[in-house]
């Protein structure tokens, strides 16, 4: 039988389970875990425990005198309240102990070793057991030390504490010991007798409940100077460590915490009580503190039956038959986090053969993919899960609830979404659908971004007007990732970034806050690659806060190239240091075949191939700045007989056979950037000797023209700038963005084409020839009037169809007296490479683990 709160060992060996497996509902910490300062402050502590601590904690003292406004020699810091409870009956002259029961049994335990007489003053189940103060006063006389819970425990009552003062002062005879060890979860500036406290009063008070830190061992009192001299000299030499002095001095500078986590635990306490009233055969009984106290009314089992039963599940809570005064008939249960309580409640349910009251919705398992920087490799490996999902018959759906790319698509119904989200439904052979992407922003300056939330423009906002936004966006991105987790089984979201930016975490909304919405478990990936991968995990690890780093499943190796075998030893010591293991070692897949995310890759040249041996056209890609939707050459780069480099200064650019203007995000500084690097020029000397197809894609489109308006400063502050002038085209950028996905032909060919649009701009000119049209007739594209060489169109995806491709290719072998091959060779589909990337990621990832992780 348990009968004392937070003993996990025992209970290990009594239930058979392992000590992690437990659900501890017995012993009363803060629920919201310690404050995010307490695990830095004890790395940075760690190097002085080479050294003798303070012996009499100056700095401890001076810090909680300074928080109370008393003076440092009525302070006196313990190895924990229940080292300094167990002190004072011994150095205290009264020789009887008045105890009202039940209480805390180390009450009674201080004073027998102390040689007190022990006089219970009961407290009556009837009233709840309440203190009766005209009861107390009453049993007052002589030589006695009283003590007294504020709040008490088991029970979490308050006593009045004017009544309860004017007690004390009365009886100045009688020595009065208030442990004050809950009274944070309550509300000290309401309850405390602190800042009145009588000479014969002595305040203790516990920083292991309040801060969560019940295994480090920190209290204090505080009394008159005599006593607290009297007691600090009692105190063993050296019996606060170093570790604990300097959090005592941190937190008393920390006024922030303690209200929060009171605002926490009211919040869950009050979740809790009206789940258990729902309950049959429990009674809950009031109070005030982070526990409640709760009697077992049914007929046919007792309170240590119902404890076995919970045991038996996992669940630790506490028995109370051991208060003096309670009888067998009682458990007192923590408040602990919501998920926790309603496993509590299941559980309870079950042991009382009910139906959980009240049943509150649950989140359909979900797992997330957070990664230790930008371009870990989140979206690829979310893609792959989200295959190998549906390959097994999950009904799945890809989440990255704010995106931040210039590479987007346009779904059917017309809304705008990241690249990355239209490849991971696919991969879940799933419509593209905005809510899988709620925010998307654009980068359109060093400071600003066009916001899209729900596939349509937003604003263009700078970065401080979006973060002070965030919360009101947020609201909109739990609709739909609720809308959406609703018609699926599994849910698999993708982070940003890092989830350890910390001055970004505040206001996160698509890594820990998300996860811990989706109430998803994260799998943390980090790029081996790169380098840096294991002092990534373990910086990450330390710079997330407790409750974060409690949905951590675990760490992903991606891109490894080598031998597994050999990192053996690396993973063992992240794992000890961390406390997470890993699921997996992904080997590096080259040529995946798969469009990437964002241009990190691609500005990094890492999307760069050798130019192979024999007849190979040379097609130069612009590198714009502000580039989008580089991904519309993605097709070009199957072919064998295409090489697509990327350009970035005029040096690199030479004669290709094809140069082609991508998206940009903002054309106006980018026609900038091409004049000034002397590039403009260069196209247009391209273009007069007519060996080099000069093609624009939406922004390169506009581009090629010979003027841009911005008259609703979309871009700039409203300014008209002149085109590279090789389209007698104008383009006024306008206030509404064109966003749809349609079907089109190419006129010279007579191919077909699909794929989207995505601009702001209206183009128009009169010496054109009209090329791209849609299927409503629209015209999207254009060629120079004489010189069909030059060419732009508006429609994203343009090289993705086959058979046009193969025609532009042909035009382009041609040109340079090669033979046309006239017959598709390669056919641009993402479906084989979906399922490649899936054997792959399968055969790496402990995907046995990943289904219990996801409850399959």
């Amino acid at each position: 039988m348990i009968r004392h709160g937070g003993d996990l060992r025992r209970a290990a060996r009594q239930s058979g389970q392992a000590q992690e497996q437990l659900l501890d509902f017995s012993a009363n910490i803060n629920p919201s875990g310690f404050p995010d300062w307490l695990r830095p402050l004890i790395s940075a502590e760690l190097e002085n425990l080479t050294r003798y601590p303070d012996p009499q904690a100056e700095g401890a003292v001076a810090a909680i005198a300074t928080a109370h406004g008393v003076a440092p020699a009525e302070v006196v810091v313990g190895n924990g309240a229940s080292e300094l409870l167990a002190l004072l009956p011994r150095l205290l002259p009264q020789r009887r102990m008045l105890l009202p029961v039940p209480c805390y049994a180390e009450y009674r335990r201080a004073g027998e070793q102390a040689g007190l007489v022990i006089e219970p003053l009961p407290m009556p189940e009837e009233r709840g057991f309440a203190l009766d103060l005209t009861a107390l006063e009453k049993a007052l006389g002589g030589d006695q030390l009283v003590v007294i819970g504020q709040p008490n425990n088991p029970t979490g009552q308050l006593c009045d504490r004017d009544a309860l003062l004017r007690i004390i002062r009365e009886h100045p005879q009688q020595m009065f010991v208030l442990d004050e060890s809950f009274i944070d979860f309550c509300g000290r500036e309401n309850h405390s007798l602190q800042p009145q406290r009588p000479a014969n009063l002595i305040i203790v008070q516990s920083l292991t409940k309040a801060w969560a830190i019940p295994g480090l061992r920190l209290g204090y009192a505080i009394a008159d100077e005599k006593i607290a001299q009297a007691l600090r000299e009692q105190v063993p030499t050296w019996s606060v460590n170093g570790l604990a002095q300097a959090v005592a001095i941190r937190a008393m500078d920390d006024r922030e915490f303690i209200p929060a986590s009171r605002r926490y635990v009211e919040q869950r306490r009050t979740e809790l009580v009206a789940r258990l009233e729902g309950l049959a055969g429990l009674q809950v009984l009031p109070g005030a503190a982070n526990f409640v106290l709760v009697k077992v009314t049914h007929p046919r089992l007792d309170a240590a039956t119902l404890a076995d039963k919970l045991l038996a599940r996992g669940i630790l809570v506490r028995q109370c038959d051991n208060f003096e005064g309670m009888g067998k008939d009682y458990l007192r249960l923590a408040v602990r986090t919501a998920a926790e309580q309603e496993r509590l409640c299941t559980a309870l349910a079950s042991c009382l053969e009910q139906s959980p009251p009240r049943p509150v919705r649950r989140k359909i398992p979900a797992l997330m993919l957070q990664g230790t920087g930008s371009n870990a490799g989140k979206s690829v490996l979310t893609a792959a899960l989200c295959r190998i999902l549906q390959q097994d018959g999950v009904s799945v759906a890809p989440f990255k609830a704010q995106n931040m790319s210039l590479n987007s698509c346009v779904t059917f119904q017309g809304g705008e979404m990241g690249r990355a989200q239209v490849l991971q439904a696919q991969a879940c052979r799933l419509d593209p659908d905005v809510r899988m992407n709620p925010v998307l922003l654009k980068p359109s300056s060093a400071t600003g971004s066009q916001v899209i939330v729900c596939g349509k423009v937003l604003e263009t906002m700078d970065f401080r007007d979006y973060a002070q936004r965030r919360e009101g966006i947020f609201s909109q991105v739990q609709q739909c990732y609720d809308s959406l987790a609703g018609e699926h089984q599994v849910m698999l979201l993708e982070g940003a970034g890092s989830p350890a930016e910390i001055n970004l975490k505040a206001r996160d909304i698509v890594n820990m806050n998300m996860a811990r919405y989706a109430e998803a478990r994260v799998l943390l990936v980090g790029d081996i690659d790169r380098g840096g991968v294991f002092a990534s995990f373990v910086g990450t690890m330390e710079l997330l806060s407790e409750w974060e780093r409690q949905l951590v499943e675990g760490f992903v190796i991606n891109r490894f190239r080598g031998d597994a075998t050999l990192l053996a030893d690396a993973l063992d010591y992240t794992s000890l240091h961390t406390g997470k293991s890993f699921l997996g070692v992904v080997p590096y897949l080259p040529r995946l075949g798969l469009p990437e995310e964002d241009s990190v890759d691609f500005k990094d040249g890492l999307l760069e191939t050798e130019k192979p041996a024999g007849d190979v056209l040379d097609i130069a890609l612009i590198d714009l700045p502000h580039i989008s939707n580089f991904t519309d050459l993605d097709a070009l780069r199957v072919e064998a007989d295409a090489h697509v480099r990327k350009v970035t200064s005029l040096a690199e650019l030479g004669r290709p056979d094809a140069l082609i203007l991508p998206g940009s995000k903002n054309v106006i500084n980018d026609l900038a950037y091409l004049r000034d690097s002397g590039l403009g020029d260069a196209l247009c000397r391209l273009a007069t000797d007519g060996k080099t197809e000069i093609v624009g894609i939406c922004g390169g489109y506009q581009l090629l023209g010979r003027r841009i308006a911005d008259p609703y400063g979309i871009e700039s502050s409203g300014s008209d700038c002149r085109g590279l002038g090789l389209l007698d085209m104008e383009t006024v950028l306008e206030r509404l963005k064109t966003t749809t996905s349609c079907r089109a032909t190419h006129e010279l060919s007579g191919e077909l084409l699909r794929g989207y649009e995505i601009h702001h701009g209206s183009s128009a000119g009169t010496d054109l020839e009209p090329l791209i049209r849609r299927a409503d007739g629209t015209w999207i594209g254009a060629a120079a009037k004489q010189r069909d060489w030059i060419w732009g169109t508006y429609l994203h995806g343009v090289f993705d169809a086959d058979g046009f491709r193969r025609w532009f290719l042909d035009r382009l072998r041609v040109r340079r007296g090669w033979s046309a091959i006239r017959t598709v060779r390669a056919s641009y589909d993402l479906e084989p490479a979906l399922d490649r990337l899936a054997a792959h990621v399968r055969g790496a990832l402990d995907m046995e683990r990943i289904y219990r992780v996801l409850g399959l």
